[in-house]
């Protein structure tokens, strides 16, 4: 239960420039921006294609060593 508030708390913190993946995991990327309608601005790994996205869809991928 305290893992998934923990979770939840990690996504309303995404930032410009932080590394997300999807909940599945099978997309990879970069948060380009936040929107004003609390959605997120991101790319994916290897496009230039800019999609939208609600930060509750991605998780932050953990940096090495942490």
């Amino acid at each position: 239960m305290i893992s998934g508030v923990n979770s939840l708390w990690e996504t309303a913190r995404l930032e410009p420039g932080d590394r997300v993946k999807t909940l599945r995991g099978s997309t990879h990327g970069v948060i380009l921006r936040l929107l004003d309608d609390g959605r997120v601005a991101w790319r994916p790994d290897g496009t230039e294609s800019e999609l939208q996205a609600l930060p509750e869809s991605l998780l932050r991928e953990k940096k090495p060593g942490s």
